[in-house]
């Protein structure tokens, strides 16, 4: 799972991020032939459940899943996402090695002051990478579009993608991450978080409930800052 370029480019804070907002997309696109990556600025050691082991073993089974070219981790602090200059840099380097056409960020406004943090983090270093003067030894990419997924908070939804035939693959590829999602149960290291009551059956419903609007049976929503062109002939 490792390539020179990719098409498409998902950042998260955690793994699991990029899966909860967009992994029928990332599916409907890779079976397409496109070239899919997902970045992880941190290796989520802050979580309740699970650790940074376990996790990384559920992010390569889900990437297999969804038939991923390309996944990658920064290992930037989880719950320390400062937007310094160091960790600017880290995924600007990133961009520009991997050279994506479309990048995705996390929903600017959601209730994970991590995903925020994301958020502007990589909207900072879309700009950034497109700067030949900044890190000159490595040359400058411009993304030809910024476009924001949800992960927990969903609002104004600005265009929609029909995954319902891959909608499967996203329940695997959610599933993957076993130690974010199982209710907790005697004898073993877990606690009850708002993520083993029943989370996946939101989002499972999130995403019917965003299909029905434009009659499909799920979606995944977008919403993004800068028009997007579409060429229609």
């Amino acid at each position: 799972m490792s390539s020179a370029y990719v098409d498409l480019l998902a950042f998260g804070a955690h793994p699991d991020d990029v899966e909860i907002g967009m992994s029928g997309t990332i599916a409907r696109h890779a079976a397409a032939g496109l070239k899919v990556g997902i970045c992880d600025l941190t290796e989520a050691e802050m979580s309740s459940n699970g650790t940074v082991d376990i996790r990384r073993e559920e992010a390569a089974d889900a990437s297999e899943i969804l038939g991923l070219a390309y996944r990658s981790c920064l290992k930037l602090p989880d719950r320390g996402l400062t937007g310094s200059p160091e960790q600017l840099a880290a995924i600007v380097a990133e961009l520009r090695r991997l050279k994506p056409r479309i990048v995705f960020a996390p929903y600017w406004d959601d209730r994970h002051p991590d995903h925020n943090a994301c958020s502007r983090l990589i909207e900072e270093a879309v700009f950034n990478a497109k700067l030949r003067r900044y890190l000159p030894e490595l040359p400058a990419h411009q993304v030809e579009q910024l476009i924001f997924y949800y992960i927990n908070d969903v609002k104004d939804v600005g265009l929609v993608v029909d995954i319902s035939p891959y909608y499967d693959i996203k329940r695997r590829a959610l599933s993957a991450y076993k130690s974010q999602f199982t209710a907790p149960s005697g004898g073993n290291d877990q606690v009850a978080t708002p993520l083993t009551q029943g989370y996946l059956d939101n989002v499972e419903a999130r995403d019917r409930i965003l299909g029905t609007s434009k009659q499909m049976a799920y979606a995944e929503g977008f919403i993004v800052k800068r028009p997007l062109t579409i060429d229609l002939f």
